[in-house]
């Protein structure tokens, strides 16, 4: 019965992109004349590639279980000098479960949404045409059971998505900031094939299975190949999560319909963790690359929640939120803290969507009655009863779910995290003018928050068993000082938050403007872009010819 259920698991893997990759490949002038039949069929479709989803982590769950992992690979040719072969086929674990699901869900719902956002546009078929062919990149990347096959999905899902984000190409802001990411999107392209071709010539497989078996047997210092790989793949996700300071084109991308920046932000960045995840057997082992991932993470964390604080648009503000979240998320996989990561991911992914698809009535909660303060900034005992409470309320959910600090000492900093976040919500309710029944509302949100977030991580971790490769702990001083670092950074987030409202006056004033142009990092990267690549007319072509 198992292995029954895990044939069918791999079966329906295999078929949810393929479904898609056909309903791409109708032809433009059918789409074209056919907007609404086009859109009618997409939008079954990607319930469908959604319904495949289930049946394949359903099927994984009853076979084997998790942490078992099984490849089916239909078509390979070997490949000159050694590096393995090319194939064409399916690698099931928990991760591409997992992330199967949650990307064809966003998929299928960014599909409806589409079909009465684009209704009675001249390029209805041709939008709805090349949203499937971004939904099959993507769910190919995550089912490739070989590492050139993840990098030619890799790839073709950044072109595809390149037509989406040009769907106006008057418009001469889409213009740029698709030109900034088409060559970000190329860089990180590169990179990525270097490091596949540089994998393959060191273990000689590029199939993902051998490869995780083969790099079991791999302790103490990487080869020079591998570990030169490791910082390639480190530098792609970097590219794809819009980290600082490549991070202006996901801020200026807003000039695509809606659906493509929901799509965007909620599945396709992603894709970056989701090759850090996926690639931990190899990063684990290469501690300089996770810990550079951990600093460009928090640099592009704290940059982007205080610039995010100055915002007005909504879209903007959410596309600052995406920076800061990416961020965030390549911070816990640079500390080994995969399961986050993976939790992140899906937690974000899921809010995402749902911001991006709502935004339009996200301005109902600024005609809210504003909140009373009693003196319009919190006292030093305000502070001291917040962090106690959190601290001591982060400790026993931690402790309850038998949280180990010595086996994996990045979760103190984590846990340190969540302690800060719920010291937040506390401070809130205890400067507000209101009787104790709130701060008795706010402590309970805030224990629900700590045991959800320790519960959600020690499910995530049994699931991932035998799909990731821990991180080795290094323990040196960097490690010490990052983690140092780390906490510092978050303290300093919610003090200056609360400082930023007492400043009055130029200071204020000058603060606001330059948070708010991004401390002109970007214009620097856009004249440098520019400068060494200039935009090509092919970039601009219109829907009816590309």
């Amino acid at each position: 019965m198992s292995a029954t259920a895990f044939t069918v698991s791999t079966a329906a893997a295999l078929a949810a992109p393929v479904i898609l990759w056909l309903t791409g490949f109708v032809p433009r002038d059918t789409a074209d004349r056919h907007g609404a039949t086009m859109a009618k069929l997409a939008t079954g479709v990607a319930w469908s590639a959604f319904a495949l989803a289930i049946v394949a982590f359903a099927g994984y769950a009853a076979g084997p279980g998790f942490g078992s992992a099984q490849t089916l690979n239909l078509f390979a040719i070997a490949l000159p000098f050694g590096v393995g072969d090319f194939a064409i086929g399916v690698f099931v674990n928990a991760v591409t479960v997992i992330m199967l699901a949650l990307v064809s869900l966003v998929g299928a719902v960014v599909t409806t949404y589409a079909r009465n956002y684009m209704a009675g546009d001249a390029g209805e078929g041709h939008f709805h045409k090349w949203l499937m062919l971004t939904l099959a990149a993507i769910l190919t990347l995550l089912v490739s059971s070989n590492l050139l096959m993840f990098a030619l999905a890799w790839m073709a899902t950044s072109l595809n998505l390149h037509r989406l984000l040009l769907f106006y190409p008057e418009r001469r802001a889409a213009q740029m900031a698709a030109h900034k990411k088409f060559v970000f999107s190329r860089i990180g392209d590169a990179s990525l094939f270097i490091a596949v071709l540089l994998i393959g010539a060191s273990v000689h497989t590029l199939d993902f299975q051998t490869l995780f078996a083969a790099m079991e047997t791999v302790e103490g210092p990487l080869p020079l190949a591998l570990e030169v790989a490791a910082w390639l793949i480190a530098l792609a996700a970097i590219l794809k999560c819009a980290q600082f300071p490549f991070h202006g084109w996901i801020i200026q991308v807003m000039e695509a319909p809606t659906p493509v920046s929901a799509l965007l932000h909620a599945g396709i960045v992603n894709a970056g963790a989701f090759l850090v995840i996926r690639m931990s057997p190899v990063m684990s082992v290469s501690g300089g690359a996770l810990e550079a991932l951990a600093v460009v993470g928090l640099v592009t964390l704290a940059v982007a929640s205080l610039v995010m604080l100055t915002q007005t648009s909504i879209k903007v503000s959410l596309a600052w939120s995406t920076s800061a979240q990416m961020g965030f998320m390549l911070m816990e996989a640079g500390l080994g803290l995969y399961s986050l990561a993976l939790l992140h991911l899906v937690a974000h992914s899921l809010y995402k969507a749902h911001a991006f698809l709502a935004s339009g009535s996200s301005v109902d909660g600024f005609r809210t009655p504003a909140l009373k303060f009693k003196g319009g900034a919190p006292e030093a005992w305000h502070w001291l009863v917040a962090f106690q409470g959190a601290i001591l309320t982060a400790l026993i959910a931690g402790f309850a779910f038998g949280v180990d600090p010595t086996h994996q000492p990045a979760l103190i900093v984590t846990g340190a995290i969540v302690a800060i976040a719920t010291a937040q919500l506390l401070l809130q309710a205890l400067v507000l003018e209101e009787n104790a029944r709130l701060l008795i509302r706010a402590t309970a949100i805030g224990a629900f928050v700590c045991f959800a977030y320790f519960g959600l991580h020690a499910a995530f971790e049994h699931a991932l068993i035998g799909s990731v490769r821990p991180a080795e702990t290094m323990g040196g001083a960097f490690e010490l000082w990052l983690s140092i670092a780390i906490v510092a950074v978050f303290v300093g987030l919610i003090t200056l938050q609360h400082l930023f409202t007492r400043i009055q006056g130029r200071l204020r004033q000058a603060i606001q403007v330059h948070l708010y142009n991004g401390l002109y990092v970007d214009v620097l990267v856009t004249r440098l872009i520019v400068r060494l690549w200039p935009i090509r007319q092919s970039l601009t072509a219109t829907p009816a010819t590309a």
